[in-house]
């Protein structure tokens, strides 16, 4: 099973905590990993920030959301305890502790309207199954996920313009990439290569450090259709007939099943850049793009709050 929501973890957390003692942040969580039969996989999955596990993030944000509706209590650092209003919960429990019911409790409303969600009257109910539906995530993963969906869009994007340009502005964008990429000795230098040789399928040779130690040959098509077997055949063979061993070949679209195979079973390197990976790399490098908005995200620092 994959790892539960915040949502559905909220409620065997409170179980976990029924007996009024007070439990650490670890200790809850290592029960609750046991209660909801987690394997080690689930337990140790990583955020893509890599700075915490998925489920540690998931129990965190269901601390913070049972305590800011009066169910939990914390009175040192990670050490956390049912309140009276929790064990009466817990007397006739509902089948799950997600927001809506926690919005019963006037602390938790006043919690989401300092967060933004002034929801009121009759939009109240809508509004709030619209924050639910995001909300099986936690705020952090909201965010990632809001920013990967904006970096899916900005790609489409790019990829949609980049098929509209000319070759010849294609193959400087290429110039541009690979040396932002960190190939290419200097601009000038991959500016005198790229577009130059046409030997063979060869679009260019580019130096793959700033020494030139090494040479990479580099084919550029802006294509309409998947580029097939035959295309890196004679990109293969043209590389062997310079002694080349390694290549790379960029498309504005996109390779067939058996191009890649072929590629995959040569001796010689030959690098594989599809139209959906052209533009990743162009916003990791910024390439074709620019900075719009930079947002810096804070946390409480618990440190700083502990009385000695």
């Amino acid at each position: 099973m994959a790892v539960p929501g915040f949502q559905d973890i909220t409620l065997p957390l409170l179980r976990e905590v029924a007996d009024g003692q007070e439990r650490s942040t670890r200790d809850v969580r290592e029960r609750l990993g046991k209660t909801l039969h987690l394997t080690a996989d689930e337990l140790n999955e990583v955020l893509p920030s890599g700075h915490q596990t998925r489920f540690a993030n998931r129990v965190a944000w269901a601390h913070v959301y049972l305590k800011q509706a009066g169910l939990l209590e914390s009175q040192r650092r990670g050490i956390y305890r049912i309140t009276s209003r929790g064990s009466d919960l817990l007397r006739s429990p509902p089948p799950r502790v997600d927001i809506p019911y926690l919005m019963r409790y006037p602390e938790f409303v006043e919690f989401r309207a300092a967060r933004g969600d002034n929801s009121q009257g009759d939009d109240a109910s809508e509004q709030l199954e619209t924050v639910v539906a995001a909300a099986e995530l936690t705020p952090d993963e909201q965010i990632r996920l809001g920013y990967q969906r904006w970096r899916d869009s900005l790609a489409a994007q790019l990829r949609a313009r980049v098929q509209e340009v000319s070759p010849t502005f294609f193959e400087h964008l290429v110039v541009e990439l690979l040396v932002a990429m960190g190939y290419g000795g200097s601009h000038d230098d991959a500016a005198r290569v790229v577009g130059r040789t046409r030997d063979g399928g060869i679009d260019g040779i580019i130096k793959e450090d700033r020494l030139g130690l090494e040479s990479i040959y580099v084919q550029a098509k802006r294509w309409d259709g998947a580029v097939g077997r035959p295309l890196i055949q004679q990109f293969a063979g043209a590389l062997q007939g310079q002694r080349a061993r390694k290549g790379v070949m960029i498309t504005t679209s996109t390779f067939s099943k058996e191009a890649i195979e072929y590629a995959r079973g040569l001796q010689t390197t030959i690098v594989l850049i599809d139209g959906a990976q052209l533009a990743q790399l162009m916003i990791e490098y910024g390439v074709g793009v620019s900075d719009v908005e930079t947002v810096r995200l804070k946390r409480l620092d618990e440190d700083y709050f502990a009385e000695e």
